[in-house]
């Protein structure tokens, strides 16, 4: 592979690499840790390519070439004398107690070209000339910019250094190594794969799609100043609303590290329990409530003694509430209820996810809503379901919500490989006029059989889409 690459000083510590169309980033805190990094840089490409690398260095209105070998040792090669003086130069004035050193540049061979290396190294003082003379052969004083990669001759790293070239690590060397680090770099596609066959020596930026990932992903992981309730509504059975709450919590809870709930709010029995992974126990937010004194101050309590009430989704890091399960049970969950689940669950969840019931008149349905910070709005692409979206929607108007409702995100999902396209692009035009956001969710048929969620068996395709769910809401906590 042919390493050609160019390396663009923009400032006293930072410059970009520039090769074959990708831009890499170099930080240092002082000029010498800036010029180190970067040798290190070109010296990478070096022994991946097993011979020396020549680099165009741009400092302002100067270049030259640098050539680095495998094994660190380096030249800066530049132009003659006359040629240097009559370049133009953008070259920052020195300070009051510091001059520039005079340049030795040995006399070139027969035969040899005139370009030699250079050194313009500022030091606190100026040498005598008779200590100049001892010192070197005949010399030739050139007049350039001090920059951070101008040092003088081939040397390796470890060689003896000037006390104005030994500059020891600063913290802030430290901190912005591991800035450099967290770079996003690709991973995946053509990137990655020149990525790995160099060893990192070559390390394009992501591709639009994974960048594009990268973004969403970070929306999601974003910080939140308070716990978030998100709540999502169809009040149709079958319209994707347990579906779309456990996949939802699965990947904010994969994505942000867990501290995530998904909450079965119906008032009597839910699907929300029989669809999440197996759990030890079978208590419900009934048996939580009968409890919920115990959990009423920090010091009586804490987050694992919820263990006992929630369901812990071990691979995808969030927790299931379900709903009462008994079918011999009177006990329903009216909004007083709800209220104190919700505020003790609030101090132990960042994201309380709460699937809702089909029926929108009930007190603790009202109540979710009411406590929401954003509302989620799911439909299949069908006639039925959506209708019932929209008479929900307007019906929320009606009671005063219409905050929620300008800020909601509409789920489209569709219910077969082959959706009617005709009747999406209808539903699309029709709340996107109604709610803030409409997301499009594929058919998968890992989800068909209506049992428990295996996460890892959905399609790239559906992961993806949901990531995209999530980032639509995550930008709105």
């Amino acid at each position: 592979m042919t390493f050609e690459p160019t390396v663009l000083v923009t400032s006293q510590t930072a410059a970009e690499i520039h090769l074959a169309g990708e831009v890499d980033e170099v930080f240092a805190s002082t000029q010498e840790g800036l010029r180190s990094r970067i040798v290190e840089s070109i010296r990478l490409m070096a022994a991946s390519a097993g011979e020396p690398v020549t680099a165009t260095v741009v400092d302002g209105a100067t270049r030259w070439a640098l050539v680095v070998s495998p094994d660190g040792s380096f030249t800066e090669a530049t132009a003659s004398a006359t040629e240097v003086v009559a370049e133009p130069i953008a070259a920052a004035a020195p300070a009051a107690d510091a001059v520039p050193a005079p340049v030795a540049a040995a006399s070139p061979a027969a035969g040899e070209s005139d370009a030699a290396p250079i050194s313009a190294v500022p030091v606190t003082a100026a040498p005598s000339a008779a200590a100049a003379a001892e010192s070197a052969p005949a010399t030739t004083a050139v007049a350039v910019t001090d920059g951070p990669l101008r040092s003088g001759g081939t040397r390796r790293e470890g060689a003896q250094r000037t006390p104005a070239q030994r500059a020891t690590p600063t913290v802030d060397d430290l901190l912005n190594s591991r800035a450099d680090r967290a770079r996003p770099r690709a991973t995946e596609g053509w990137r990655g794969a020149v990525r790995r066959l160099t060893g990192g020596a070559i390390s394009p930026r992501p591709g639009k799609a994974e960048q594009s990932r990268l973004d969403r992903e970070r929306l999601v992981q974003r910080r939140l100043d308070a716990p978030r309730t998100i709540v999502v509504l169809n009040p149709k059975g079958g319209a994707h609303k347990t579906t779309s709450t456990l996949l939802l919590a699965a990947t904010f809870g994969t994505q942000r590290g867990g501290a995530t709930l998904a909450w079965d709010n119906n008032e009597t029995r839910g699907t929300l329990g029989w669809r999440a992974q197996n759990a030890p126990h079978h208590r419900t937010a009934v048996d939580l409530l009968e409890d919920l004194d115990r959990f009423a101050t920090p010091d009586r309590a804490s987050l694992a003694a919820l263990d006992t009430y929630v369901r812990t989704q071990v691979d995808a890091r969030f927790d299931v509430l379900a709903s009462d399960e008994d079918a011999a049970a009177s006990s329903t969950i009216d909004a007083t209820a709800f209220d104190r689940l919700h505020d003790v669950l609030s101090r132990y969840y960042r994201l309380l996810i709460v699937d809702t019931g089909n029926n929108m008149r009930a007190s603790n349905w009202v109540a979710a809503v009411a406590a929401a910070d954003q509302l989620v709005i799911v439909s299949t692409v069908r006639e039925d379901t959506a209708a019932s979206a929209a008479w929900l929607l307007d019906g929320l108007r009606e009671k005063g919500f219409d905050h929620k409702i300008d800020e909601a995100v509409t789920i489209l999902a569709a219910p077969s490989t082959k959706p009617d396209r005709k009747l999406a692009e209808r539903l699309e035009r029709h709340f996107s006029q109604v709610t803030a956001e409409v997301v499009h969710v594929p058919f998968d048929a890992a989800l068909v059989d209506g049992g428990p969620i295996d996460f890892d068996a959905l399609s790239p395709e559906t992961r993806d889409a949901w990531l995209t769910v999530a980032a639509s809401i995550a930008r709105r906590l």
